[in-house]
């Protein structure tokens, strides 16, 4: 079932309809299927939220659309862009709660990383979007909404415009110019947790007439749910990312607790055959790198063992600081000894350049700006070490 986002005279918001609902809801207006196509490259395509500009939709059926439907973009309460070129959003919805998201340019592709959750549901130690507590889940017009502001925005951008808000940084380097290539679910929320809501918003930027993207390059991070990742898999072609950031149980037990849930052994069964029949395909593992805890050549000879069936990559983040955490980053000199370790061993391994550090829109900083219905960050703020 679709949820929809609703606006404030309760129309509905067509961003939250992936090609299948948006067929169903032409269909009980009477409409053809072919219309299906023209509203989704309208939409998506174009860009055009003014039912009227529609030329090829019939007056008729215009009229309806005014009548009881919108396609609302959440607001932007600020826009942040760092001295790399990173942008970073906070976007304001209409119950109040606000979410973030980051654009990251690069030279040959752009990514955009975006939210699934207003804050998290899980708490891994070393994340502060976890330590902010957890609100609720995104609709999928909510979903889909980033990914159109971001490329209105984008398109928007010329280099000698001046800045978008008082927060926002006047330098402007020229690779922000870059187009959306990429999204990942690595913003705010375990996306599996909100599986109904973003796989049809993974299939809608998937879509040909939508948005086009590759199944190569719309990636989903998950901290490991077990049952939801084996449905990800027979319902979506999308890349899988799964965070890790431990070698053995008793580690990630405490770095990641829902392991206690979906241990190791379990995990590596699943990730082993995620991508059977497809050679060229494999499981990107996220390591966060904490100073003392998981970055020793033991913990790198540990991982290796770990994933020796697993066809895979693994991606080494250093470890971004937030206040209060207890964790620190660990040494450059360090990471590099564990890549080393672990490529030799045959598995290819790369360190995350951070990005957007000076604006906190690196990995493991969004946190957005939210009633927690868990209570989770006041219990955190009063006694840090234990939460």
């Amino acid at each position: 079932m679709c949820h929809l986002l609703q606006d404030k005279t309760d129309k509905i918001n067509l961003l939250g309809l992936d090609r299948s609902a948006m067929q169903t809801f032409l269909a009980e207006l009477g409409e053809k299927p072919f219309r299906t196509n023209q509203l989704i490259q309208w939409i998506h395509q174009a860009r055009i939220s003014d039912f009227s500009q529609m030329t090829n939709l019939s007056h008729a059926l215009r009229e309806k659309l005014t009548a009881i439907a919108c396609i609302r973009l959440p607001d932007i309460a600020w826009e942040k862009i760092a001295t790399d070129g990173t942008h970073k959003w906070l976007l304001r919805l209409p119950d109040g709660n606000s979410i973030e998201m980051v654009f990251i340019p690069e030279a040959r592709r752009g990514t955009l990383c975006i939210s699934s959750q207003v804050g998290c549901a899980l708490d891994c130690r070393f994340c502060s979007t976890g330590k902010q507590g957890f609100s609720r889940n995104l609709t999928m017009a909510e979903i889909i909404g980033q990914l159109q502001l971001a490329s209105q925005r984008l398109s928007e951008y010329q280099p000698k415009e001046n800045a978008i808000s008082p927060q926002a940084s006047t330098a402007r380097p020229p690779e922000t110019r870059k187009a959306i290539t990429n999204v990942v679910f690595m913003g705010m929320g375990e996306p599996l947790l909100n599986f109904d809501n973003v796989v049809p918003a993974m299939s809608l930027m998937m879509d040909d007439l939508a948005y086009g993207l590759s199944k190569y390059r719309v990636t989903l991070s998950t901290s490991g749910l077990i049952p939801a990742m084996l449905r990800l898999k027979a319902e979506s072609p999308a890349a899988l990312a799964v965070s890790l950031h431990a070698p053995n149980d008793d580690l990630r037990n405490v770095l990641v607790p829902l392991n206690k849930k979906y241990p190791l052994d379990a995990l590596m069964s699943v990730c082993s055959d995620y991508f059977s029949g497809h050679a060229k395909r494999v499981v990107t593992f996220e390591y966060v790198m904490l100073k003392g805890i998981n970055d020793s050549p033991k913990h790198a000879k540990e991982l290796l063992t770990l994933l020796r069936t697993v066809p895979c990559k693994v991606n080494l983040i250093p470890f971004n600081p937030f206040p209060l955490t207890e964790y620190v980053c660990s040494p450059m000199e360090d990471i590099k000894i564990f890549q080393q370790i672990v490529q030799t061993g045959g598995i290819h391994t790369t360190i995350r350049k951070t990005r957007g550090d000076d604006i906190d829109a690196a990995c493991g900083q969004l946190v957005g700006n939210f009633k927690d219905r868990t209570k989770r960050n006041a219990r955190w703020l009063e006694n840090p070490a234990k939460i």
